[in-house]
């Protein structure tokens, strides 16, 4: 199988085409900036390409069997940005409809649920909710991944030098996934036959909230001693009115800490395999 990947530099997009590459698909990397990618995937095939560019995705797209999506909102962008899982999915879309692509994979998220519950409303959120209308019906044939929080985003995200940051309180135990076990779901899911239309939620082995997970991850990361910086959610909500990022982080730690995730990874774990990596594990291994 010949796929286009899209997003593979990121913290959740490297390590899925790591292991699809690994796993023999025949993989094309597609970026804009191909020296950055020539460095993390040393040996790849790698292709130019923007997705906010529909010519360029029309010419990239040809010859390929299916296309995998790593698409977010940049914490810097605002609601009237061109936006990659709004106006670049819509590219996406397009071309694969054209180039007879015959499945298109997305990553989408557990906590995007959370829009309209305890009348929280956030433009990000809505796109999540139309992008995934938008694949549903342009009648290729899909797999749409909904995952819980992602273990990496401890180092990549809350960690500011010795400390984690915490914004606001938690109360939702959240199923904390390693993304090295959602890419090992994601080839397997490309190993299925048939071209009926999936949709898995990802989950790991053990649920948490942020206070639960603190203590479980400072107490098994040995590189460094790691404290807690904490900080009301209503101080990045007023930042958030004049900077961009603190707009993101107040909407999105506000949903993570009250989303009431539910166990469903049940179908998941028996068509994918069932996840084996422990927060306390990854924590030790020092990410």
């Amino acid at each position: 199988m010949k796929i286009l990947f899209i997003g593979a530099s990121g913290m959740l997009g490297k390590p899925v085409a790591a292991e699809l590459i690994r796993a023999g698909f025949d993989c094309t990397l597609l970026g804009r900036d191909i020296i950055k990618l020539k460095t993390l995937f040393p040996g790849a095939k790698f292709i130019q390409g923007d997705i906010l560019d529909l010519p360029s995705l029309q010419t990239v797209m040809k010859g390929m069997d299916a296309v995998y999506c790593n698409l977010s909102v940049l914490q810097s962008s605002r609601e009237k940005d061109p936006q990659p899982e709004r106006e670049g999915l819509n590219n996406i879309l397009v071309a694969a409809g054209e180039n007879g692509i015959s499945r298109i994979a997305y990553i989408s998220s557990l906590v995007h649920h959370y829009e309209g519950m305890n009348g929280f409303s956030w433009w990000a959120f809505r796109i999540k909710q139309e992008a995934v209308q938008k694949i549903k019906a342009s009648r290729i044939p899909y797999t749409i991944f909904y995952p819980s929080t992602f273990m990496e985003t401890y180092p990549y995200q809350m960690m500011r030098g010795h400390k984690i940051a915490v914004l606001g309180k938690s109360i939702a135990p959240m199923w904390f996934i390693a993304a090295a076990d959602f890419a090992k779901q994601v080839s397997r899911s490309f190993q299925k036959p048939g071209n009926d239309n999936r949709e898995y939620t990802i989950q790991g082995p053990a649920a948490y909230t942020f206070e639960e997970a603190n203590t479980i991850f400072i107490t098994h990361y040995s590189k460094k001693k790691l404290g807690l910086l904490k900080a009301p959610i209503w101080l990045a909500k007023f930042l958030g009115i004049f900077v961009p990022k603190f707009n993101y982080g107040w909407h999105i730690c506000e949903a993570l800490n009250k989303y009431p995730e539910k166990f469903e990874s049940q179908k998941t774990w028996e068509e994918l395999g069932q996840p084996g990596i422990t927060l306390a594990a990854y924590a030790a291994s020092n990410p």
